[in-house]
């Protein structure tokens, strides 16, 4: 096959092979780190952030090249994990940037965005470190150059651009000594070298490569380590122990004050850490760091503008935790997995037989990286999970499908939901018994919320007051007031029905006994055939959780 000519649709599906071949590949990846997590999972990190660029890039819809690749940069800046993910999404920047505003390349073009991204690349470390992914896209971008000036096929030529990569690969143990002494190659230049793979394949039209790599690999690692490569290092050897990444979202009346540079951000958080990596944008800037004050990179960084993403992670307690972790043979059948806000609702999932409650909810929407650790920290061989919130479903079912290990997602969208759900487990049944019986036992549920109005509004013919109580029937706001009491009976009085048998009543953290106490009394005096439960979740934002079945 022969292809002279690259445009927008051809790019995407090398992007989303190369994104399918890297997650394919994760594992194996995850395989060959060297340093302390969480920069160890470079693997799960790159497959992250590439799932987020390939997230942008299937809502293109054009055949201009430059406006795909400008679609994924950005997608990838905003999702980049780890060091190795803002490397990668830093590696397309340049890739993008070389594409100008073309709607097609031909083999001189895409050289040429092998050569941005490699500059873009080494402009964005502050040391740059050979050995590394910036050693191998700099020598693929060094024959991309070279094969250039002879090859008009785009296939031929990335052909020779993976060969090179490869090559590269292969010698970045001879360029960092830590990579000779464990017994591996870098594990973003094999992200990298998967990737490119993925991409030749969609570029021939043919299957990914799954069985090539997977040997590849295995002739690549020192059969005398099996064992996990942070086991070479102790916690004491990390000089600065807090993997801080954050984001800042650039603004102009800071900025009048405060214009920023790039280089001398850099230059400043260089004081604080290492292994950093800024990256700038027209309005955000990305940043990760390592460091032994993270508040000071947080404050250096709010000079420019408001903070978003922020992540701060202890990699020597991570680090012990992977050296400690229990061994294949104590892997637990069973774990559920929830999400959860409130100590006592953490407590009651607890004591229902739930393995970890992940803190968030409706404000605090865990990330796929979030459960996806949780999977791993749980050690076990089937997992269910409990979103408990509708925001949290698809990064649940995104975490489950970059497990290792059986993973079922339940989509519960309440605390009642899970709550119901959890009732239905059973230990002995399959993986499909208990997702069948779960998501079937969640549906007799009805779920009902207090809350409070941030602002004015009129929603479904109801007239919200900013700082009223608003009563929420599945989702949907039916009643408000002033008085909180006042707005729970209207919700109350709505929802529960002469068929219903049992309502259980969740109140938060604002609550006083003396409210609870009305509340009950209320529910006394006007249903008097329907069982009640209280429970104390001390969950915050919702006054009350009511679960009505």
């Amino acid at each position: 096959m022969t292809v002279e000519v690259l445009d927008g649709a051809l790019f995407s599906k090398m992007i989303l092979l190369g994104a399918n071949h890297l997650e394919n590949n994760a594992e194996k990846i995850d395989g060959l780190n060297v340093f302390p997590v969480p920069d160890g999972d470079t693997g799960t990190n790159m497959n992250l952030s590439m799932t987020s660029g390939v997230n942008e890039v299937k809502k293109m819809d054009t055949q201009s090249i430059s406006e795909v690749a400008n679609a994924f940069s950005k997608g990838l800046l905003m999702g980049a994990r780890g060091n190795s993910g803002v490397i990668l999404s830093q590696i397309f920047r340049g890739f993008s940037q070389g594409m100008e505003s073309k709607d097609h390349l031909d083999a001189k073009g895409v050289a040429t965005s092998f050569a941005s991204a490699k500059a873009t690349a080494y402009k964005a470390v502050m040391k740059p470190v050979e050995g590394t992914i910036l050693t191998v896209i700099k020598d693929a971008a060094q024959e991309a150059e070279q094969a250039s000036e002879t090859e008009e096929d785009i296939v031929r030529l990335l052909e020779r651009i993976l060969h090179a990569a490869k090559a590269s690969l292969k010698r970045t143990p001879d360029l960092l000594p830590v990579l000779k002494e464990v017994g591996v190659v870098d594990s973003g230049g094999q992200g990298l070298v998967v990737i490119l793979e993925g991409f030749l394949a969609a570029l021939k039209g043919e299957p990914l490569p799954e069985e090539q790599t997977e040997i590849e690999m295995q002739e690549l690692i020192n059969a005398q380590h099996h064992k996990i490569a942070q086991s070479f290092m102790n916690a004491s050897d990390i000089e600065f122990g807090y993997c801080t990444e954050f984001i800042v979202k650039l603004e102009n009346e800071k900025l009048e004050n405060a214009p920023f540079d790039e280089e001398r951000f850099r230059d400043q958080l260089s004081e604080y850490g290492d292994s950093l990596v800024v990256v700038a944008d027209e309005d955000i800037v990305k940043i990760h760091v390592h460091s032994e004050s993270p508040g000071t990179c947080l404050s250096l960084g709010q000079e420019y503008g408001s903070l978003m993403n922020i992540k701060i992670e202890n990699m020597r307690e991570q680090h012990s935790a992977i050296i400690n972790s229990p061994a294949e043979k104590d892997k637990k059948d069973y774990a559920i997995i929830t999400v959860a806000m409130g100590s006592g609702l953490k407590e009651l999932f607890e004591s229902m037989g739930v393995t970890a409650v992940i803190e968030g909810g409706q404000t605090m929407n865990p990330s796929t990286q979030d459960i996806a650790s949780a999977i791993a920290e749980v050690n076990a061989e089937n997992v269910l999970i409990l979103p408990n919130n509708k925001n949290i479903l698809m990064a649940a079912d995104q975490a489950a499908e970059l497990a290792n290990v059986h993973v079922a997602v339940v989509p519960t969208k309440s605390i009642p939901q899970g709550i119901g759900a959890m009732l239905a487990f059973h230990p002995e049944a399959s993986l499909d018994e208990n997702q069948a019986a779960m998501n079937e036992a969640k549906k007799d549920i009805k779920t009902g919320q207090i809350t409070y109005a941030i602002r004015d509004t009129h929603i479904d013919g109801i007239e919200i007051k900013k700082d009223s109580f608003m009563g929420i029937d599945e989702g949907k706001i039916v009643a408000s007031h002033m008085d909180r009491l006042e707005a729970t009976k209207q919700l109350l009085n709505r929802m529960i029905t002469e068929d219903d048998e049992l309502l259980t009543v969740f109140y938060g953290e604002d609550m006083t006994e003396k409210e609870v106490e009305q509340i009950e009394n209320f529910i006394d005096e006007n249903f008097k055939d329907i069982e009640v439960e209280i429970h104390n979740g001390n969950q915050p934002i919702y006054s009350y959780i009511f679960s009505i079945e």
